[in-house]
């Protein structure tokens, strides 16, 4: 494991640094009995019972007042960084909330008492009327490309919903939400050969006192790994993406009949 329980969360002083054990906790969770069926080769009802089980153990570790933040996320391939064949995904509980979510919290709080309104329902609403992102919807879920993706063929999957915290979903989010996925991985598999991908679940942190239910709108990053992060990326922070987000949508959208399947 990454991180262990069994751990004290106590900080202390190391010349400029502060430094702590790395406490927390780390899971696997195993999305089928089959060891060579993949998540996309699932049901919608198995799909389902994997997102509850998020849901479970998303609510049952943010018990633990130690815990900041609890992370959900999937590598596929071994270009993606999956250590193990079996399809599986990994949740890591962290003390502290991580650099970039807290950059995300901040910039939802600034636009929300700014304009009285969360930053990603007006995305959202954005997307969904000019629809050239959009690679698909259902009644819960919306799936596009954002306008600033850093890699080809990234996608956002978004509840329609306001939400701040995915483990509160009901039973029938949780379908849409299997259906969405489900939808989403087959046009990947099909349209870019079953490429290695990583997926992971922004949602708000546990067990700190800020109120995020109004700012904070939780949703899936689903980034296919079909090049490198170079020395540029490294250096800067920023993103070389060739295909825009328009050009990714429209390739994914073009849903071929063998998909269906």
């Amino acid at each position: 494991p990454a991180l262990e329980g069994n751990l004290k969360s106590k900080k202390e002083k190391k010349g400029i640094f502060i430094k702590m054990a790395g406490v927390g906790a780390h899971e696997v969770i195993i999305e089928t009995t089959s060891h060579s069926r993949q998540l996309s080769g699932l049901s919608e009802k198995k799909i389902a019972d994997v997102i509850k089980m998020y849901c479970r153990r998303f609510k049952a570790l943010s018990k633990d007042k130690r815990f900041k933040y609890i992370l959900i996320f999937k590598n596929h391939g071994l270009a993606a960084g999956a250590s193990l064949e079996h399809s599986h995904t990994q949740l890591i509980c962290l003390p502290v909330v991580p650099q970039n979510v807290k950059e995300e919290i901040d910039s939802a709080s600034a636009y929300f008492f700014k304009n009285k309104q969360c930053l990603l329902c007006t995305e959202l609403k954005k997307e969904i009327n000019q629809k050239d992102r959009v690679v698909f919807e259902n009644s819960g879920f919306l799936a596009f490309c954002p306008s600033l993706s850093r890699s080809p063929f990234e996608v956002s999957l978004m509840p329609k919903k306001h939400s701040s915290d995915f483990s509160q979903m009901s039973q029938e989010e949780i379908k849409s939400l299997a259906a969405a996925l489900k939808e989403l991985l087959k046009r990947q598999n099909y349209r870019l050969q079953d490429p290695p991908y990583n997926f992971l679940i922004h949602t708000s942190p546990v067990n700190i006192r800020k109120n995020l239910q109004e700012l904070y709108h939780w949703h899936i990053e689903l980034l296919p790994k079909l090049g490198e992060i170079t020395n540029f990326e490294w250096a800067t922070g920023k993103y070389l993406n060739p295909v825009s987000s328009e050009t990714a949508a429209a390739f994914l959208r073009k849903r071929m009949l063998a998909c269906k399947k």
